[in-house]
């Protein structure tokens, strides 16, 4: 017959013929599988310090991250971490996520190879938005793109210089008009960030300020302004310098240190080298000038005086004929009028009007005026830019070392023949003008000593190699004091308690107490007082009244505390 039964709460059928009984775990059941013979807590102990051990090794051994790109904009943070996934290349992200770091190893590598493919692209986009335009994009959109475009590829131009470190170009585009009143110039403005502790000078600025006005149609060099992140305007020139331009100012600044230098050769090798201290002011002319002159020839003397006008005015009058027409034959000619094929004439009439001719030719007036330049010489001269007007040289020579007479180092003034030797030298090495207004003062006074600055090297502890080194160790210290720890703390008491003999039961130790051999020696004791190094164990009288009694337990408890420890531990037990 089989015995059926409906499953409960801690029961498991299988089958149909056969039920198991599931009991819970209880405290008996834990309390037996940990018991002082198993093997399980010593298991755990070894997997949880193998664990710790080997997580403390790869994290001693593990890469050291460093920034590969910081402040990275949220299409170029996820375009290299794409990459970064492909290459399958581990990364963590620092500074809240706007830091990505990379093993210090592959930083550079990586660099190289990001920036291949166009990696940041800095939030910019240049003439590649083109590339991808829609079919039938309206007029507007495209010519929008195209300004978005020439921005970017202006802005990637400027940060190519060495002090920009991120720009910014905004251009405002020409309006073409056919009335000329009505047409509007183009317009930028370009906004620089520069890295600290660089500026860039007038000369950069003009670069930057024409190449863009030579980039956009209908812009031009005034309509561009140049802004840094500190919100100066770079491209208005500084009123104190007006009218000169950075190419002027380098150009004095050129010419003088020329001068300056001539002075120190040949001043180095007669007073020493930090002996003498030479400054050199230029006033150079920069004014466009031309000039055109015109030179007449001096008066000759009176008796070879040249003819400058001659005037000459004849005036005849009379009843008499006078004579007319160009000299010689034909002029004294009597005219011989043809009569006219048609009307003929008289001689009669041809006297009359022959005599009417002739009687109004009474009076004749001649005037005549005859002009002779004079020897001249015209010259014309544009001066060239950049003459010099006027220079000042100053010259300061300290005193010289010598002794006094108890032996002591001082020092003595330059004579004033040397002075005046090296004012004739300075005069000849500056090309010295009195005509122009070239001023040289030379004199002798002590310098006063000044301690130069000491730069001094930086400390072992703080340099680079140290402190990499420096880092690892303490990572691999880290390691081993927590691989110690977990052996101190976890393995370690597991392996006493395993290897500790067990504690006695409280008839054995009574036994002990009054003197059995069995007992003793089932302690490590015998009664001669050496049991296994233990001190010698003295019976208990017990007719000894109780003082005794306590005083011989306070004994053992003093020489062999283990003996105690071990009673009051197998006592404890018995009472669990």
């Amino acid at each position: 017959m089989q015995a059926q039964a409906t499953p409960s709460a801690g029961q498991v059928a299988l089958g149909n013929t056969e039920q198991t009984a599931v009991q819970p775990l209880s405290a008996e059941r834990l309390s037996a599988l940990i018991g002082p013979q198993s093997v399980l807590p010593l298991l755990l102990v070894a997997a949880a310090f193998v664990a710790i051990t080997v997580v403390a090794i790869l994290w001693a051994t593990g890469p050291t991250y460093q920034v590969l790109y910081s402040n990275l904009s949220d299409a170029d943070g996820g375009a290299i971490i794409a990459e970064l996934d492909r290459r399958a290349v581990p990364y963590e992200f620092g500074a809240g996520g706007q830091t990505i770091m990379v093993p210090s190893e592959m930083v550079h590598s990586l660099r190289l190879q990001l920036a291949e493919q166009g990696l940041p692209k800095g939030g910019k986009v240049g003439f590649e938005l083109l590339d991808n335009q829609a079919f039938g994009v309206s007029q507007f959109a495209e010519q929008v793109n195209f300004q978005r475009g020439l921005e970017g590829e202006l802005a990637r131009s400027v940060e190519s210089l060495g002090p920009v470190s991120a720009a910014r170009v905004h251009l405002a585009m020409a309006k073409p008009s056919v009335f000329v009143q009505q047409r509007v110039p183009s317009k930028a403005s370009v906004v620089l960030n520069l890295f600290p502790g660089r500026t860039l000078s007038e000369g950069q600025v003009n670069a930057i300020i024409h190449m863009i006005s030579s980039s956009v149609a209908d812009l031009a060099a005034e309509n561009v302004s140049v802004v840094d992140q500190r919100g100066e305007l770079l491209s208005q020139p500084d009123t104190a310098l007006a009218g000169l331009d950075g190419t002027q100012l380098k150009y004095t600044q050129k010419m003088e240190q020329s001068y300056q230098e001539r002075v120190d050769n040949i001043l180095a090798p007669l007073l020493g080298e930090n002996n003498f201290r030479v400054q050199v002011s230029a006033d150079v002319d920069f004014s466009a000038v031309e000039e055109t002159s015109e030179a007449y020839a001096p008066n000759p003397e009176p008796g070879r005086a040249a003819v400058r006008s001659s005037q000459s005015s004849a005036n005849f009058t009379g009843d008499e004929a006078v004579a007319r027409g160009i000299p010689g034959a034909l002029s004294n000619t009597a005219p011989n009028w043809a009569p006219s094929p048609i009307e003929q004439t008289t001689a009669e009439d041809d006297a009359a009007v022959a005599g009417e001719q002739l009687g109004n030719q009474t009076s004749l007036q001649r005037d005549s005026v005859f002009n002779f330049e004079l020897d001249r010489n015209i010259r014309h001269v544009r001066h060239q830019m950049g003459g010099l007007r006027r220079l000042s040289v100053a010259v300061v020579v300290n005193n010289r070392p010598g002794v006094d007479d108890e032996g002591n180092p001082t020092s003595e003034a330059v004579p004033d023949e040397e002075l005046q030797q090296i004012t004739r030298l300075v005069q000849q090495a500056v090309g010295y003008s009195e005509q122009r207004g070239d001023r040289i003062e030379v004199i002798n006074s002590p310098f006063t000593e000044v301690q130069p600055e000491l730069i001094e090297p930086t400390p072992w502890w703080q340099q680079t190699f140290f402190i990499n080194t420096a880092t690892a160790a303490a990572r691999y210290l880290l390691a081993a004091v927590l691989v110690l720890f977990a052996y101190r703390r976890l393995v370690k008491p597991v392996l006493r308690k395993f290897s500790s003999p067990p504690a006695p039961d409280r008839a054995t130790t009574m036994a002990a107490l009054s003197g059995d051999p069995a007992a003793l020696a089932a302690l490590g004791l015998d009664s001669a007082g050496d049991g296994g190094g233990s001190v010698g164990f003295k019976r208990v009288d017990k007719s000894a009244s109780y003082q005794e009694q306590l005083d011989e337990l306070r004994r053992i408890g003093r020489d062999d505390p283990r003996m105690i420890a071990m009673i009051l531990r197998g006592w404890m037990k018995e009472d669990a």
